[in-house]
C-alpha cells in the first residue's frame, strides 16, 4: 500500500521532542496525576468494574456486563446489541432460546490505569471480542470478552479539550488532522503532541462555540469503595433503572459490600434501597424475567448467607425467601415468566415454578451449562427439560425430564446409549451429541427431535475439534479444526437436515477466549441475509474476505482510496485490502471492534487496517453504507461507536486512558462528526448504558472523577438535537448490491433508508422498509452438494473416495429418490426458473441392488459389553432396498433374530448376555439380489471383586512349588496374571492362574500377582518360609474356639501368635524354630513348622532328621497332654490337640533327600494341589473362552462330602479340608457383576504364619 507521507527536517523534530518533555514535566506537577501515579498498577484491581444490563433477548435473567476498556474508554452503546453474532451452541439469546447465567463473571477494570511521571507510558486494555462458540465435547458456555493492552502516551484533560478544540465542526475530513496515533509493537505516539504548538493552535482560528447536551449528573454516595456494578434498565416506556453496586474483595475471592439503587427517572436521580433490602444483607447478583421486566430477583453472598430476594414492581419492594443450596447459574424459560431451571454447587438442577419462591430438585449429577429448556412446536410438551447427566468418568447419559415430574419412569432418553461428557447441545431444533469410538470422536445429529444420524463431513476430514456456530435458516454451520490444522478452522455448512456437510471456506482464524473457549473470527452482518466477514489465514498471513451468499464465495475487501485528511491510498487488490478485526462484544450493550444494527441495513462500523494484511498496528476506525461494497475511514485512532435513533445517527467515544468530556455525533452516516460535551468535568468513562430498545435516545455514561471519588452517573439526553420527526421525504430507496450485482441470495433488494441530509427523529414506530424481487437462477445460487468438491473451473465433481450411488441407500423398490447432480441450493436463496433445472437433484427410481456396505456397531462404539446388562447392536446399510432387505443378527450364544427391513430397527436391537466369553456375532442382510454379511467379535466380561493367592506357608529351598490365584467370579473374561516372585526386576506374565518357580535361598519370599481384567487391576501379595529342612502337624482345637472365629486375616495372625508363645511355654522350643499359622474356615485348624538349629546339626541331613524327630516328640508330647492352652478372653479357656498326621510332609534327612520322607513329601503336595485345582475348580482355570453358540449344560461345582471331626481327624481329611478353607472367604461373598472402571485394589490379608 502506498500512502503519501510528510517528512520533517531533523532539527524541527528535535524542537517538538523537546516541547513535548517540557509539557511532560509540567503534567506530573499535577497534584491528582502525580498521586494516581504513586500507585502500582495492580493495586488498582481491587477497583475493577463490572457493569451488566438487561436485554430482551437474554433468558438467563443476569444483567448484561459492560465490557470496557481499562484505559477507561469503553467500547459502549447498542451498536453490538443489533450486531448479530454467529449463534453458539449455548452462549446468547440468539444461540438458543435461553441464555445462561454464569457464576464467574467477566470483568471490567475501572478506569484507574498507572499513571507514569516522565512520559512513560501505561499499559490499557482494549475489549477483544469473538464469536464465542460451543465445543459439542466438552466445551464450557463462556461470554466472548477479553481484553488485550496497548500502550498510550500520557496526556492530560487539558490536551483532550484542546484536541478537541482542533477538530473543525461538522469537517470528517480536519477532525483528526493534528492527530494521528501511529502504533510500532504496540507504542502509540500522538502526533499532534509533536507537531502543534499553543501557537499553531491559536493561528488555526478563534475557539467556536462549545456545543452541548442535554445531561444531568447524580453521584452514588458512600460507594466510593465499591468496585463492580450490575445494572438494569427496563426500557420498554419504562423509566426505571436499578443499580447494584458492590465491594469485591480479591483477596477473600467473594462480596464484601453492596448497595442497591433505583432510579424512576430514566437515570436523573437514584434512590438508595439498603434498607428495603435488609442494612446487612450482602447482594451478590441481580436477576430480571425476559419475559416480565418488573420481576427482578436479587441473590445474596453464600459466604454470608443463601437467600432470595424478589420484586413484582420493578424492584420498588422485596420479600425474602431461604434457600438451601448455593445457586452457581440460572436458566430462565423463554415464554413462561415463572419458571426458571437452578444449577447448584453439588451438580443438582432445580426447578421453580413460582419465580424462585419454592424450589425441588429435577436431578442429580448433571453436568454444568448441559441443561435445556423445550422448544414450542418441536417437543411434546412445555415443560421438558433436555440435559445430560453423568454416570461415571468418560461417560454420561442425554436424558429428557418433564418439569415437576423427573422420575425414572417419566425419563426420556433420545440417544441410544451413553455420550461423551459436556457434549450435548441443544439448539434450535437440532440436538447435537459426540462418542468416542477408538479415539475418534462421532458426532450425530438430530433434526426436529427425529432420530440421531453421525453427521457426514468429508471422509477424510478427521476432525480434532468440532464448534457449533450457527443453526438458524434451517441449516447448521460448524467450525471444524482438522488433522492437520492448529490454530485455524474450517468452516462447513450443511443441508437442512444437519446430516450433509460441504467446505465453506478454509483456514479461518481462531484464538482462545477468557475462560478457555474457542472464538472463531466469524462475523454475521446484521440486517443483510446471507453476508458475512471471516478472518483467513493464508501464507501466514490473516486477511479479510466477504461473502454475500452465506459463504458461497469469497472476496476481499477494497480499502477506501483516501485516507482522513483526502490523501490519495495506492491499494490494489488482491496485493493490499482492507482488513477488519472481527471481535464481537458479547453484551448487547457494549461494542466490540465491528458493528451492525438489523433496522440500519447496510451500515457497518468496525476498526482494521489497510495492507497486505490485518495488524494491531496503525488501526484506524472505517465505515461501510453501502454493506461493505466501500469503506471510508472515519477516525484515525480507535473510538467506540454507537447506534441511535435506529441507527439514524451514530455516536462516538474516544478510548482513552484519560477523563473525557466530549464525545462526537454524526447524522450523516459518519460523514461528518459535531463535537459536544456531556459534562462539564472531565469523566474516566467506565461504562455506557443506552436505553433498551431499538430508539436508543437516552443514554447512561458510568464514570468518576478520581480513583477515590463516588460513582458518577452522567444521563445524556439526546432527544433535543432533534428538531422533528422523519417524514416519508426524508427517506431514499438503496439497491443492495454486490460490486454492481443485485441479484443476491436469488432476490433484488430495495430498502428504505434515511437520508444523509436528514436531521429527524425516526421514532420507535419506524420499521426497516424493504422490497424485493426474485431473479433466475444462476450457477451461483448453488454450492456444491456433499461427497462433490470445486475445481479451478468452478465446476463440482465428486471427491476421489465417494461414490454417488451411495446417496440412494434409503431408496424403497417402487419408490423415487433425489439423484443429484453434484450442487444443492443455498439455503435460504430464493432464486427462480433459469439454471434450477439443471442443477437441482432429479427425481429417479430408486434402483433394484443387493445390500452392499453393511456395518454392525455397538450403541456405546466399544467391543466390551458386562455381563447382564443390555447390549444394543446397531446395523447400518449404506447401498441397497432397505425396506426389502432382511436383517439376521446372530449374538453368537445360540440366539438369533430376524428383521423384515432395516428401517425396524433403527433404535438398535439389544441382548442380555449370561456367560463370559468372547462372541462372533454375526449380521446379514439379504434381498432378491444377494446378500452381505459382517462380523463383530464381542467381549463380555465380568467385573473381577476378589482374587486369593494359594501358596504354600513353608517351602523347600530348589524344590518346585505351585502358586496359584484363585478369582472370584471364577469367570470373567480375558485375563492376564502378572507374578512378581522373590527379587526378581521382572514379572512373569501368563495366561493361566497358575505357575511353578522354586526358591534357591533360605529364608523369607514375597509373591505378588496381579490379575488383569478389563479396565480392573487386582492384586494379592504372600510371604512365603524357604528352609532346606522342615516338618510340621496339623493342629486341632477345642470347639469353644469356633464361637469366637470371625474367619478374618488379622484375627488368624493374632492366635497364631498366641499359639506359638503357648507351645514355647510348654515346650521351651526356641522361638526362632517354630512357625505356626492359622488356616482360614471352619472349624478353625492351624499348622505348625518345625525348624531345625543350624548350629546343632551344621547344616547335615543325618543331624537334622534326628534334631527334628527330637522336637517334634516334645511337642506332640504336650499336645497329646493337654498341656498346651491358652486363654482367649475372659472365661474362654481354649486347649490345642495335635492331629495324628501332617497336612505338610516331612522332610527327608538323606542327604540327597531319596527316601520315604521325600516319597511322601513329593506325594502329599501333588495329591494336595490335585484336590484343591481339580476336586474344587475341575481345572476350571480363568482363561480365553470362545464361545460360538450357548452352552446347553453348565458345570456343577463338587461340595466336600466330608468335614474333619472335633477330636481327631483322619490326615487326609485333615488334609482335603485345610485346602478347601482356604476360598471360604471369596466363595461366601454374593455373586453379582458391576459395570468394570479402572481401579486398583490391594489385599488387606497379611502373612498367616508367625516366626
Amino acid at each position: 500500500m502506498d500512502r503519501e507521507v510528510i517528512f520533517r527536517p531533523k532539527w524541527h523534530s528535535a524542537f517538538w521532542f523537546l516541547i513535548l518533555m517540557m509539557l511532560c514535566f509540567f503534567h506530573a506537577t499535577k497534584a491528582e496525576i502525580t498521586c494516581r501515579s504513586c500507585h502500582l498498577g495492580n493495586k488498582w484491581r481491587a477497583r475493577e468494574l463490572m457493569l451488566k444490563f438487561d436485554t430482551s433477548e437474554s433468558t438467563t435473567g443476569l444483567e448484561r456486563e459492560v465490557f470496557g476498556h481499562g484505559d477507561g474508554a469503553v467500547r459502549s452503546g447498542a451498536a453490538s446489541a443489533e450486531s448479530r453474532r454467529l449463534r453458539c451452541a449455548a452462549g446468547s439469546a440468539e444461540c438458543a432460546p435461553e441464555i445462561r447465567a454464569e457464576y464467574a463473571e467477566p470483568r471490567l477494570q475501572r478506569n484507574t490505569d498507572t499513571r507514569h511521571a516522565e512520559g512513560d507510558t501505561g499499559e490499557s486494555e482494549l475489549a477483544k471480542m469473538k464469536v464465542s462458540n460451543v465445543k459439542t465435547s466438552g466445551g464450557k458456555k463462556t461470554s466472548a470478552g477479553a481484553t488485550r493492552y496497548r500502550k498510550r502516551a500520557r496526556r492530560n484533560s487539558d490536551d483532550d479539550d484542546d484536541d478537541d478544540n482542533r477538530r473543525s465542526t461538522g469537517s470528517a475530513q480536519s477532525q483528526d488532522a493534528g492527530e494521528d496515533m501511529r502504533s510500532v509493537a504496540g507504542r502509540r505516539v500522538t502526533r499532534s503532541e509533536l507537531r502543534w504548538s499553543r501557537a499553531e493552535r491559536r493561528a488555526a482560528g478563534p475557539k467556536q462555540e462549545e456545543l452541548k447536551l442535554n445531561s444531568s449528573t447524580f453521584a452514588l454516595t458512600g460507594d466510593s469503595s465499591h468496585n463492580q456494578a450490575m445494572v438494569h434498565w427496563s426500557g420498554q416506556n419504562s423509566s426505571v433503572i436499578l443499580m447494584l453496586t458492590k465491594l469485591f474483595d480479591f483477596n477473600l475471592n467473594s462480596v464484601t459490600e453492596s448497595s442497591l439503587w433505583r432510579s424512576t427517572d430514566y437515570g436523573a436521580t437514584y434512590q438508595k434501597l439498603n434498607d428495603k433490602v435488609g442494612s446487612k444483607t450482602i447482594l451478590s447478583y441481580l436477576y430480571v424475567s425476559p419475559n416480565n421486566k418488573r420481576k427482578i430477583m436479587l441473590l445474596t453472598d453464600p459466604e454470608v448467607e443463601s437467600s432470595l430476594l424478589i420484586s413484582s414492581d420493578e424492584g420498588a419492594t422485596y420479600q425474602k425467601y431461604r434457600l438451601s443450596f448455593y445457586i452457581l447459574s440460572l436458566l430462565f424459560h423463554p415464554e413462561q415468566e415463572d419458571w426458571i431451571l437452578a444449577y447448584s454447587h453439588d451438580q443438582k438442577l432445580y426447578s421453580s415454578v413460582e419465580f424462585g419462591r419454592k424450589w425441588q430438585v429435577v436431578h442429580e449429577r448433571v453436568a454444568p451449562n448441559r441443561f435445556y429448556w423445550s422448544k414450542m412446536g418441536l417437543d411434546k410438551e412445555p415443560g421438558l427439560i433436555h440435559l445430560e447427566t453423568s454416570i461415571s468418568e468418560g461417560q454420561a447419559l442425554y436424558v429428557t425430564c418433564k418439569l415437576q415430574n423427573c422420575t425414572d419412569a417419566n425419563k426420556g432418553k433420545p440417544f441410544p446409549g451413553y455420550i461423551d461428557p459436556n457434549s450435548l447441545v441443544v439448539q434450535d431444533e437440532y440436538v447435537f451429541v459426540q462418542v468416542s469410538a477408538a479415539g475418534r470422536p462421532i458426532y450425530y445429529v438430530s433434526a426436529k427431535r427425529d432420530v440421531f444420524t453421525p453427521m457426514k463431513l468429508p471422509k477424510y476430514t478427521l476432525p480434532k475439534d468440532l464448534h457449533v456456530i450457527s443453526t438458524d435458516e434451517n441449516r447448521v454451520v460448524a467450525a471444524v479444526q482438522e488433522w492437520n490444522q492448529n490454530e485455524t478452522y474450517n468452516l462447513y455448512v450443511s443441508d437442512t437436515s444437519g446430516v450433509y456437510y460441504t467446505l465453506a471456506l478454509e483456514n479461518v482464524v481462531s484464538s482462545m477466549g477468557p475462560e478457555g473457549n474457542v472464538m472463531v473470527d466469524l462475523y454475521e452482518v446484521a440486517g443483510i441475509k446471507g453476508m458475512f466477514l471471516a478472518n483467513r489465514k493464508t501464507d501466514n498471513q490473516v486477511k479479510t474476505h466477504i461473502t454475500y451468499n452465506r459463504g458461497r464465495d469469497w472476496s476481499l475487501l477494497q480499502a477506501p482510496s483516501k485516507d482522513l485528511r483526502g490523501n490519495s491510498i495506492h491499494c490494489v487488490l488482491p496485493y493490499c485490502s482492507l482488513h477488519l478485526h472481527l471481535h464481537v462484544s458479547a453484551n448487547p450493550y457494549t461494542s466490540g471492534n465491528i458493528a451492525s444494527r438489523d433496522t440500519a441495513p447496510g451500515i457497518i462500523v468496525a476498526s482494521g487496517s489497510i495492507g497486505s494484511e490485518l495488524s494491531t498496528s496503525n488501526v484506524s476506525v472505517f465505515i461501510a453504507s453501502d454493506a461493505g461494497n466501500t469503506w471510508r475511514q472515519i477516525f484515525d485512532e480507535e473510538y467506540a461507536l454507537l447506534y441511535l435513533d435506529q441507527g439514524g445517527a451514530l455516536v462516538a467515544i474516544r478510548h482513552t486512558p484519560l477523563p473525557i468530556r466530549h464525545l462526537w455525533l454524526s447524522f450523516d452516516e459518519g460523514r461528518q462528526w459535531n463535537k459536544y460535551s456531556f459534562t462539564n468535568t472531565p469523566l474516566f468513562v467506565d461504562g455506557v448504558l443506552g436505553e433498551p430498545g431499538e430508539e436508543t435516545l437516552i443514554m447512561t455514561i458510568f464514570g468518576h472523577v478520581s480513583h477515590r471519588s463516588e460513582w458518577q452517573l452522567v444521563k445524556i439526553d439526546f432527544r433535543s438535537i432533534f428538531n422533528r420527526r422523519c417524514t416519508e421525504a426524508d427517506y431514499q430507496t438503496w439497491h443492495l448490491h454486490n460490486q454492481g450485482e443485485p441479484c443476491l441470495m436469488g432476490v433484488k433488494r430495495i430498502y428504505q433508508k434515511l437520508k444523509p441530509t436528514s436531521r429527524c427523529v425516526m421514532g420507535k414506530t419506524y420499521s426497516v422498509s424493504m422490497t424485493s424481487g426474485p431473479c433466475d437462477c444462476t450457477e451461483a445460487d448453488f454450492e456444491c452438494d456433499y461427497g462433490y468438491e470445486r475445481r479451478t473451473n468452478g465446476k463440482c465433481t465428486p471427491a476421489f473416495w465417494f461414490h454417488p450411488s451411495t446417496m440412494s441407500r434409503s431408496c424403497t423398490t417402487g419408490m423415487t429418490f433425489l439423484n443429484s447432480t453434484g450442487y444443492r441450493k443455498v439455503v435460504s436463496n430464493n432464486c427462480t426458473a433459469g439454471v434450477s433445472v439443471e442443477y437441482t437433484a432429479r427425481r429417479q427410481q430408486c434402483p433394484i441392488q443387493a445390500p452392499k456396505g453393511l456395518h454392525l456397531v455397538t450403541s456405546e462404539g466399544t467391543l466390551t459389553a458386562t455381563l447382564g446388562t443390555n447390549v444394543t447392536f446397531l446395523v447400518f446399510l449404506e447401498e441397497g432396498d432397505g425396506a426389502r432387505t432382511s436383517i439376521t443378527l446372530d449374538f453368537g450364544d445360540g440366539h438369533a433374530l430376524t428383521y423384515s427391513n432395516v428401517s425396524s430397527i433403527e433404535d438398535g436391537i439389544k441382548h442380555i448376555y449370561k456367560a463370559v466369553g468372547i462372541y462372533r456375532v454375526t449380521a446379514t442382510g439379504e434381498n432378491s439380489l444377494g446378500s452381505e454379511t459382517v462380523m463383530l467379535y464381542l467381549h463380555v466380561t465380568c467385573q473381577l471383586e476378589y482374587i486369593h493367592l494359594s501358596a504354600p506357608f513353608v517351602a523347600v529351598r530348589n524344590k518346585e512349588v505351585n502358586l496359584t490365584a484363585v478369582l472370584w467370579p471364577s469367570q470373567v473374561g480375558t485375563v492376564t496374571y502378572i507374578w512378581w516372585i522373590g527379587n526378581n526386576t521382572e514379572p512373569v506374565i501368563t495366561l493361566e492362574g497358575s505357575v511353578a518357580c522354586t526358591f534357591s535361598r533360605e529364608g523369607i519370599s514375597t509373591v505378588t500377582v496381579q490379575v488383569s481384567a478389563g479396565n480392573t487391576i487386582l492384586q494379592d501379595r504372600k510371604n512365603i518360609a524357604v528352609h532346606e529342612y522342615f516338618r510340621s502337624h496339623l493342629l486341632a482345637f477345642s470347639s469353644n474356639l469356633d464361637d469366637h472365629n470371625p474367619d478374618v486375616a488379622e484375627w488368624r495372625l493374632d492366635v497364631s501368635r498366641v499359639i506359638k508363645n503357648s507351645l514355647i511355654q510348654a515346650t521351651s522350643v526356641a522361638e526362632d524354630q517354630l512357625l505356626v499359622t492359622i488356616l482360614p474356615g471352619l472349624p478353625t485348624a492351624a499348622e505348625f513348622f518345625l525348624l531345625p538349629d543350624k548350629q546343632l546339626t551344621e547344616g547335615k541331613a543325618e543331624k537334622s532328621s534326628a534334631h527334628l524327630d527330637q522336637l517334634s516328640e516334645v511337642l506332640l508330647s504336650s499336645l497329646n497332654q493337654n498341656l498346651v492352652q491358652f486363654t482367649l478372653r475372659p472365661g474362654v479357656q481354649v486347649t490345642v490337640y495335635a492331629a495324628h498326621l501332617s497336612a505338610a510332609p516331612l522332610v527327608d534327612t538323606s542327604e540327597n533327600h531319596s527316601g520315604s520322607a521325600m516319597l511322601m513329601l513329593l506325594s502329599v503336595v501333588v495329591l494336595g494341589l490335585a484336590v484343591f485345582v481339580i476336586y474344587k475348580f475341575k481345572r476350571k482355570i480363568p482363561g480365553l473362552n470362545v464361545y460360538a453358540q450357548m452352552q446347553n449344560e453348565k458345570e456343577q461345582e463338587l461340595m466336600s462330602p466330608a468335614n474333619p471331626t472335633e477330636g481327631t481327624p483322619s490326615s487326609q481329611r485333615d488334609l482335603v479340608h485345610s485346602l478347601e478353607i482356604l476360598d471360604t472367604e471369596f466363595n461366601s461373598r454374593p455373586i453379582g457383576c458391576m459395570k468394570p472402571h479402572v481401579h486398583v485394589k490391594f489385599s488387606t490379608e497379611l502373612p498367616t504364619y508367625i516366626v
